[in-house]
Formats: C-alpha cells, sequence, structure tokens
C-alpha cells in the first residue's frame, strides 16, 4: 500500500523504460529508489509500533516460551495419531530430503517444457503408478487436495452427460451412502448437483433396497453414485461389485472416495471393483504431510470413455518429448493455475517406489494394527458394527451416558494422559461415537500405550466421573465454554484484555 500511494510503482515502470539499462545506472537508480522505499516503511512501522502490546522481555525468556510452545504441540513424529479417517501415519523423512533438493525447490512454474524434462517425466511416472494401483486408465495430478478431486471429477460427470444427452440432460442428483464424508456432499453441491441420501443397512453397509428405490423414484436424473470402500465405518462393502452393475445397468457414474484407500492399496483396485472414476488424498496413503506441513494434492484417475474430459493441461509424450498438452477439446478445462502441487507429488512417488512390490503390506499392518486395537477396547464400549473391520473402527461411548459421560468427555480426558483423542461423532450415524484409525507405522508398544490411557480413563468413569468431565486439567487451555464463545465471541488477545 506504501509504494501504491506513493506512486512507487510508476516510478519503478519509468525505471525500467530506460533504453541505457547499464549496471552503473542500476547501481545508481536502482539501489537508490529501493532503499528510499524501505526507509519509508521503517517509519511507518516505527510509527504503528506504539499502537502495538510489545512485552519488553530479554531474549532468553522469549526463546523459552516458544520452545515451550512446541512441546504442547501434537505431531506424529510425537506420538500416535488415532484420528478416524485421517490415515496421520508417519511421513518418511527420505521424502522431504528429496523434495527439497534446489533443482526441484528453484523451479519456476513457467518454465519451459523443454527445460524441466525430468520433472515431467517424473510426474508420468507416477501417473502411471496411480493408473496401476487403482486400476484406472488415465489420471490427472492437478487437483489441489482431496475435496478438489471430489469436485474435479464430479465437473468431469457434468460434462459427460451433457455431450451424451446435450439440452435433453436430466442428470442432477448425486446419491452418497449416509456414512459418506463431509466433502461428499460438498462438493456435489459446489458442483450444482442435489444430493440424495441411501441409508446404511444394519451391518453398516449400503442398503440395496434403499438403492434400488431411489433409483426407481430418481431414474433419469440420477448422474453419480459416491462411495467410500472401506465405508467410515471401516466395513467393506461386501456387496461392491453388484452396486456398480446396478449403477451401469441405469445409467448411473460410480465414484471411489479414495480416501480409505489406505486398507486396499496393494490388495484390491477400485477400477476392478466395477469404478469409474475416483480421487486419492496424497496426505493420507500416499504419507505426504497433513495440515500446514502440506500442501495438499488430490490427483484424480477415471476409465478410458471419460478421459476426453479431465482437465488440462495433461502430460503428453512426442518424438521422445515431454510436453503440457492443452489439446484436448472435450476438457473440462483448467482447474488452477499451473500444474499440481509438485513437490508434494514428488513425495507421494518416492513413498510408492520404497515400498515397491511390497506396498501391499501398508493395507495389510493397517488392518492388523485397527483389528488388534478394536478387539482390546471394544468391551470398554458397544461395539456397533460387531467382527472384523478394515484400517478402522468406530464403538460407542452411549454405555457412559447413565454417568453423565460422553464421547467428547472421554477424548478431552485423553489429552491429559499425553494421548491425542481419536475423532468424536463421526459418523453421524452411530450415537455417541469413537472413530480410531492407528495405521500401519504404530508399533505394539505406541498401540499399548493407547490401551492403557483409555483404560485409565475407564477406570475414572467408574470411580469419579466428576474429574473426568473437567478434563483437560493439565494443557495451557482448559475446557472452552462453547455457549459463551458463540454468544460473546473474542477472537483476539486485545478483545480479551478490553473486556
Amino acid at each position: 500500500m506504501l509504494i501504491k500511494e506513493e506512486k512507487g510503482i510508476d516510478k519503478l515502470i519509468d525505471f525500467f523504460k530506460t533504453d541505457n539499462l547499464t549496471s552503473d545506472y542500476i547501481d545508481n537508480h536502482l539501489i537508490d529508489l529501493l532503499e528510499s522505499k524501505i526507509t519509508d516503511r521503517s517509519k511507518l512501522l516505527a510509527n504503528n509500533r506504539k499502537d502495538l502490546m510489545y512485552p519488553n522481555l530479554d531474549e532468553l525468556s522469549v526463546v523459552r516460551h516458544f520452545t515451550n510452545l512446541s512441546r504442547k504441540n501434537w505431531a506424529i513424529d510425537v506420538g500416535i495419531y488415532p484420528l478416524g479417517s485421517c490415515t496421520m501415519k508417519y511421513n518418511p523423512k527420505i521424502n522431504d530430503y528429496i523434495a527439497k533438493d534446489k533443482r526441484l525447490l528453484n523451479l519456476h512454474p513457467l518454465e519451459n517444457p523443454e527445460n524441466i524434462q525430468g520433472v515431467l517425466k517424473v510426474l508420468k511416472e507416477l501417473e502411471n503408478y496411480i493408473k496401476e494401483l487403482v486400476g484406472m486408465d488415465e489420471v490427472s495430478l492437478l487437483p489441489a487436495a482431496g475435496a478438489h478431486g471430489e469436485y474435479t471429477a464430479l465437473l468431469i460427470a457434468k460434462k459427460y452427460f451433457e455431450k451424451k444427452y446435450k439440452d435433453k440432460n436430466k442428470k442432477e442428483i448425486v446419491l452418497l451412502p449416509d456414512s459418506a464424508h463431509g466433502t461428499n456432499p460438498a462438493s456435489a453441491t459446489m458442483a450444482n448437483f442435489k444430493v440424495k441420501t441411501i441409508k446404511s443397512d444394519h451391518s453398516g453397509q449400503i442398503d440395496l433396497k434403499e438403492l434400488e428405490n431411489h433409483i426407481k423414484e430418481y431414474k433419469e436424473s440420477i448422474a453419480v453414485f459416491m462411495i467410500t470402500n472401506p465405508n467410515t465405518l471401516g466395513i467393506y462393502e461386501k456387496n461392491i461389485e453388484k452396486i456398480t452393475e446396478i449403477c451401469k445397468e441405469n445409467d448411473i457414474l460410480t465414484y471411489y472416495d479414495g480416501a480409505n484407500f489406505n486398507a486396499i492399496i496393494g490388495k484390491i483396485r477400485p477400477g476392478d471393483m466395477g469404478f469409474d472414476m475416483l480421487h486419492l488424498n496424497l496426505h493420507k496413503t500416499f504419507s505426504t504431510p497433513h495440515g500446514s506441513g502440506g500442501p495438499g494434492s488430490g490427483p484424480i484417475a477415471v476409465k478410458e470413455f471419460l478421459a476426453p474430459f479431465l482437465p488440462i493441461p495433461r502430460i503428453s509424450l512426442k518424438e521422445s518429448l515431454y510436453y503440457l498438452d492443452f489439446d484436448y477439446p472435450d476438457s473440462i478445462g483448467l482447474i488452477r493455475d499451473f500444474w499440481g502441487n509438485i513437490l508434494v507429488l514428488i513425495r507421494a512417488l518416492v513413498y510408492i517406489l520404497s515400498y515397491g512390490n511390497r506396498i501391499n503390506e501398508v493395507a495389510e499392518n493397517s488392518v492388523l494394527n485397527a483389528n488388534y486395537l478394536k478387539l482390546r477396547l471394544k468391551d470398554y464400549f458397544i461395539d456397533v458394527y460387531k467382527g472384523f473391520c478394515c484400517h478402522e473402527f468406530v464403538l460407542s461411548a452411549s454405555n457412559y451416558k447413565s454417568k453423565g459421560i460422553r464421547a467428547f468427555d472421554i477424548a478431552k480426558r485423553l489429552l491429559d494422559y499425553n494421548v491425542h483423542p481419536p475423532t468424536v461423532y463421526f459418523p453421524l450415524i452411530v450415537e455417541e461415537c469413537l472413530m480410531i484409525e492407528p495405521t500401519e507405522t504404530e508399533s505394539l508398544e505406541s498401540l499399548e500405550n493407547f490401551i492403557n490411557a483409555i483404560e485409565n480413563v475407564i477406570k475414572e468413569i467408574e470411580n469419579n466421573p466428576e474429574l473426568v468431565k473437567e478434563a483437560p486439567l493439565t494443557t495451557p487451555v482448559k475446557r472452552i465454554n462453547d455457549a459463551l464463545a458463540s454468544r460473546d465471541p473474542k477472537p483476539t488477545i486485545k478483545s480479551v484484555l478490553n473486556s
């Protein structure tokens, strides 16, 4: 704003208009111009500093303060992160080491493709590995994250039906199971579809009669059925091939939400189940960092008949030269700037290559760990869906309602045992739900520590439930009054001090 107000941009433009742009000219003029801006900005900050609440502290106090704050943070490098449907696995440091190579870090998105042949080749190689792992024909690495991948695929579905039926297109509904991830209805709504929900049966799977009734009622209007398999209850849909067959018979595209792909990678492929398209969460199955360690990436994969509609550009090969191909007239077009989150994609490729043909062990060990935890914990809660699970499972804490204890209270008390709590209250179809996913990277010792923490909280519920209701007691921020925060929010320190 300062440069704009003082017409600094105009000065810079005038500077570069000169016909005599020599090194001496730059030394004598540009440096002076920039230094004047820096000086002006310093004055501005000095004038505003009196309005800021800076504490007068010595360096050591500041260092200790922030070091102690960092020790209060939780991360997968610290301990187990059993959030259900999040797949909080360890992120191997070799992935980061390779992704931080200066030859990758210093790439510019506008670089001539002829000068980045190595990167394009690597990305094409990742596409081929993904195609092999999921059983699809074509891949786009462009989507920025999982939900963006969902949205992109739904735009492809819309474009496909528009071309197929032209002005007679009535496809406006997306079907979802009641155990679906929340991004599914959100993505469908963003893509201008209407959402209809299929109820689960007593076993936690898609009710085939419900599906058939919905198809009978909305047959010509249903565009896509979005399914997660295993679902968010940790249950594999045993009728999945029958479901995709029913959809194909009724001109309904089937979409695989790849959020739980970790449970089946290397064992079974969504394309072989009959799905037409999918997305993958690289921060889940393929170990790229979550959250602030991101950014995300949500590649999509489709069967051949949907490939013409993939977003552009696509990586193509002609006469031994890779290039960015925009020549797809039926494409949904651009879905983001530039060419995808390349450093995240590189991490995923390193992960795949690290496992090689043993990548099926990821699924095997994630399922093993989840079933071990379920076996050890199920007697403390209500085991809503009995039997073996896949990579995650749900238990209901509603058996403690008589003592005034909720799943929320259990989660808060686990913090006092230096254990990150599992997901609570999702899926919505399970009362007082605890959703637990240990991932394949946790050791037996780690699982036992988590079990011990749960057992200690259960003992406290039996002997001193009021203690559990007041938790957490050892964290910097105690239990928040949610009702008061809604009525009288104080989002800044200044608003708190002035209250």
